[in-house]
């Protein structure tokens, strides 16, 4: 069974709405506003892209992605990597050329059939209403969370308000940085 990774910078309260300044938003472009940048911190990212078999998207975060990741040295083993995107309204024609190989997900299931697959880790990068989703099925098997030191207030969340049962996590890596920045790994607990 292939290991379902959700990787995301998140605020303290929560939100990985637009870190990079994609919805437009209010405090969009939170990553990059008033933090001290420390490359350490963003280790993990490096890491991830070595250790991915495969990478999950939702649709908003493909289209916003694939705008701008294949053009782009640091993403550059992205491109090596088959890709899904978890869409009910994507259709072929709206596949970008010159990413890799893409695969579109109808459904929750397939997904889980994906991970009944063959092959290396799947990291997921944003797909906030997709990690919510895959989180109440039960489908996320372990975090990589960047969280830094705001409050946002509005914007999407990660976590889903849904009334479900607890989903334990345990801790397996952590570290706080000079800016603030806190590392945080857990493993859902199954």
């Amino acid at each position: 069974m292939r290991t379902l990774i959700s990787t995301a910078f998140v605020s303290l309260d929560g939100v990985v709405d637009s870190p990079g300044g994609e919805e437009g938003y209010r405090n969009s472009g939170w990553t990059f506003k008033g933090i001290d940048f420390v490359p350490e911190a963003f280790e993990i990212k490096g890491r991830e892209q070595e250790e991915a078999g495969a990478m999950l998207l939702g649709r908003v975060s493909y289209e916003a992605f694939s705008k701008v990741w294949p053009q782009m040295a640091e993403f550059a083993r992205y491109k090596t990597l088959p890709k899904y995107v978890v869409s009910t309204t994507l259709t072929e024609g709206d596949l970008v050329d010159g990413w890799g190989d893409t695969t579109i997900l109808r459904s929750l299931d397939a997904v889980a059939e994906l991970k009944k697959t063959e092959g290396g880790p799947i990291i997921m990068h944003g797909s906030a209403q997709l990690n919510r989703e895959l989180s109440d099925a039960g489908l996320i098997d372990r975090y990589h969370l960047l969280v830094f030191p705001l409050l946002l207030g509005a914007g999407k969340r990660l976590f889903s308000d849904t009334d479900k049962d607890t989903q334990h996590l345990k801790l397996v890596e952590h570290e706080a940085y000079s800016n603030g920045l806190q590392k945080n790994v857990f493993d859902v607990v199954h």
